[in-house]
Order: structure tokens, then sequence, then C-alpha cells
């Protein structure tokens, strides 16, 4: 008993330490070496929108290089590769699937290992030197990378060869890697340059946002008139070359700013600490918790970390007993847990918890808009959510998810798309995706497009009902007189 009261006074101190280390703003500190001598420390200066011409320039001469390349494929594919529409369309899905899931890998390698700045830096210049200028655009200014121009009056026409695929492929490939480093980074990177413990802070990162998906709104209109125009009604290789010159500055751009950033260090794989939640869990299943969970439970926070303290929930409750104390666990002089193994803080358990024929095209306007609208609310409720409910040391990761739904949707939007066009094919109604879409039945497919949307927002608002955020860092405060039951 003495020494199990000996843990309660040393976790009690442990917290009032962590209360007085949250009170105090603007005092974080980064740390760094030179070759081996000691390590100095020195005061982070976050400079906000000061270095938002660099950050928000970078995105969107980045998106306006890669959407205008990725735009136009189809058609790219159908005319110089002289491919069939459904097989065009389902290589592009699993290109976008396939980027898009890429993501998650490349924001593991970011929060545990190179760090945002790092990441962004390779992958803006993988993205200019190898898919803007040796991939895709010499498929388009060299004759043997494409197969020879089909005639309209021809009735066959010679498809790419074993190579010319090849290369293309590789191209797609390379711009994957690009993608995978960018995309769940450079948000994240953007909202690290406002220090989130002012008020002014708090807010340029909500605006951030709003800019944020504003550049890529403008990227997209550009991308798909000016350049889409030029590749179609100009030429191929100027069209795809012009990409590869937004990709270039938006290198140049990005490296000007570099003196500026505020760049936050890789800490190690949060991952580790999820499956040590999983693990240790699974080895207390058979403890119970205490009447006041919340008042028990191991909560170590080291000194340096960038996480805020997060509320207890009464939900996936079988994860916090990995922070159950029992006489064999072990602590530090410092108050971390002696084997991670066998006792897991509170804050690394809730981490784990985080886890028609002749209409006119203008009838198409009302629908088109209010997708955008709904897309453009929607990515970025979505995208700042992420941002605010993931670990601060999770917060690439949190941003891959977006990125990762949106490959989930475009393996299912393929796979889908050849399922429909198998299975309606020689069905009494005719084939929903024919080859002549004037002959298909897209209005049936849109139909069922529709009712799985109704299926989507169900879902959607069950989730919603359900979710709990994760407190803010007035919660800290409360720790120490129960007011509310936060760790």
């Amino acid at each position: 008993m003495e020494k199990r009261a000996g843990r309660e006074r040393a976790m009690e101190e442990n917290g009032k330490e962590s209360v007085r280390n949250d009170r105090k703003e603007n005092d974080l500190k980064e740390t760094t070496g030179n070759n081996g001598e000691e390590e100095e420390t020195r005061r982070l200066i976050y400079r906000g929108w000061k270095v938002m011409p660099f950050i928000i320039g970078n995105e969107t001469f980045e998106k306006l290089g890669t959407i205008g390349t990725l735009s136009n494929l189809l058609i790219y594919l159908t005319t110089v590769f002289n491919m069939k529409s459904i097989t065009a369309a389902t290589i592009i899905t699993v290109f976008n699937g396939t980027a898009n899931l890429g993501t998650l890998f490349g924001a593991y390698l970011c929060d545990s290992y190179f760090g945002r700045y790092k990441t962004l830096g390779f992958s803006t210049v993988a993205s200019f030197l190898v898919s803007g200028l040796l991939a895709i655009q010499l498929t388009a200014a060299i004759s043997k990378l494409h197969p020879p121009h089909c005639a309209k009056e021809s009735s066959t026409c010679i498809g790419p060869t074993a190579g010319q695929m090849a290369f293309l492929l590789a191209g797609f490939i390379l711009m994957i890697v690009g993608a995978g480093g960018i995309r769940p980074c450079n948000l994240a990177f953007g909202a690290d340059q406002f220090n989130p413990e002012t008020e002014s802070g708090k807010r340029g990162v909500n605006s951030f946002f709003n800019w944020y998906f504003f550049t890529y709104t403008f990227a997209q209109m550009i991308s798909l008139t000016l350049i889409v125009y030029v590749q179609s009604n100009v030429s191929w290789p100027i069209g795809l070359g012009i990409p590869a010159i937004l990709m270039l500055i938006s290198c140049l751009v990005y490296y000007m700013g570099t003196k500026l950033y505020v760049k936050v260090k890789a800490t190690g794989s949060p991952m580790t600490s999820v499956a040590q939640v999983m693990v240790v869990a699974f080895k207390k299943r058979k403890l119970k918790p205490a009447d006041q969970p919340w008042l028990s439970l191991f909560n170590y926070i080291p000194p340096k970390s960038i996480n805020s303290k997060l509320s207890y929930t009464d939900q996936f409750r079988f994860l916090n007993k990995a922070a159950i104390m029992t006489d064999q666990d072990q602590v530090k002089p410092d108050g971390s847990p002696a084997d991670p193994w066998k006792l897991c803080s509170f804050a690394a358990s809730g981490r784990g918890e985080m886890l028609a024929e002749g209409d006119s095209s203008l009838w198409l306007i009302p629908q088109l808009s209010l997708s955008g609208i709904a897309e453009a609310f929607g990515s970025i409720g979505q995208v700042e959510f992420y941002y605010k409910q993931f670990p601060e040391n999770m917060r690439s990761i949190g941003g891959s998810l977006f990125y990762c739904g949106v490959a989930a949707s475009s393996y299912l939007s393929s796979l889908l798309i050849t399922v429909v066009h198998q299975t309606t094919n020689g069905a009494a109604t005719g084939n929903w995706l024919s080859e002549d879409l004037n002959k298909g039945r897209l209005d049936y497919f849109y139909y069922m497009i529709a009712a799985l949307g109704v299926l989507n927002m169900g879902y959607f608002l069950l989730c919603a009902r359900w979710y709990k955020y994760k407190g803010g860092n007035d919660d800290a405060l409360l720790e120490l007189y129960g007011r509310e039951k936060p760790i």
C-alpha cells in the first residue's frame, strides 16, 4: 500500500509539473546537434503569416503542376496511347488510389524519421525531376515512347508496346512517390508555423486551412481550363511541359523560405506506442479498473512532448487497461515507465483510441456546383478535424487519412466501374457503361451512386453522434481540481 501511495504521489507531482508547463506560452524549445558537439537549444520563432507566401506559393504551383499533368490523362491515354476508354479509366483510378494510399507510408516516414521539412523538400524535387521532366512529358515529346498516331478513318489502331507501357507506368510510380510525401505533410507543415499556445496562432491555423483549399481550388480552375486547352488544342509536349515548369517554380519557392520555417523534428515512430498499448491492454485484459479510472490510471507525458493532454472517455475502455498500474510495474525516477511493453501512459492509450442525348451541358451546372460546394466545405472540415483531433506527433498521419479515404474511393470506383460494365454487358437494359456513352444507361449508374450517397450520409450521422471530441489545452488545468474527468 505504501508503495502504491508513493507512486500515486509521484503521479500527482508529475501532473502538477505538466500543468505548469502547459501554462507557459512561447516556451517551446528545439534541440539541435552540431557534428557530435554538445547539443544547443534555441527558442522557436513562430513567424506565422510571414512564411505563408512560401508555403502557399509552393502548394499552389505544386498543385498547378500535378493537376495540370493528371487532369487530362484520360484523353491522353485514349488519343496518344490508343487505349480503350475503360482500360484508361481503370489505370487512372488505380493510379489515383495508389497515390492517395501512398500518403500513409509517406506520413509514417515523415512523423517517425525525417520530419516534414525534409520529406516535403525531397518529394517536391522528386515530383519535378522525375514525373515532371523525365517521364510523363517525355512520353509525349519522344515519338518512340508512344504508339503511332491513329487516323480517324482507320478501323484498327496500334496499341502501346510493353516497353512504352513500362516507361509510362514508371512515370506513374514515381509520381506516387512524390505525392506520398507532399500530400500528408504540406498542410501540417504550414500549420506548424503558427504558435498553438496563442489566440493569434489558433486563428492563423484556421485561416490557413481556408487559404490552403482556396489555392487548391484556384489551381484546379487554372489546370482544368488553360492547361487542358493547351494540351488538347495546341500540343501535348507543350501542355505537359507547362506543369513541369510550374513544378520547378514550386521547388524554388519552397526552398526560398528555408531559414524562416519552424522545423518540427521527428520523434520516433508513433505507431510503436500504439502497438505497445494493444499488447499491454491484452496482457491486462482481466484487470478491473478503479471506480474513478481518470484519477488512478498511469499518465506520464515526457517534458519535451509536443502532444496535448487527452480527456478520459468511456469509449474503448479496454485500451485504458494498458495504463492500470500493478505491483509488478516499475517507474523510473523521471516518472516514465521502466518497460513500456508492460505499462503504458494514458496518453499513449489515448493515441490507440484515436486510431442524356441532345441535352445542353448547362444542365450539369446545378449538380456540379453543389458537388463543388460540398467538396469545399467537406474537405476543409475533414482535414481540419484530422489535424486537431489527432495527437500532435501524428498529424502527418492524420493528414494522410484524408487521402487514404480518397484512395479507398478510387479503388472502389475502379472496382465498381469494372463490375457494372461486366455485369450489365448483354443485359436487357443494355450496358450501363458502354463504349458509346450515348448508347449506355448512365442514368441507372448515377441512381446507384445516389443510393450509395444516402447510405454514406446515414453512416456519417451515426459516427457524428457517437464521436467524442479530444479536449483542448484547458483540460490540463482541470486535472488538479477534479471539476471534469481529464487525465
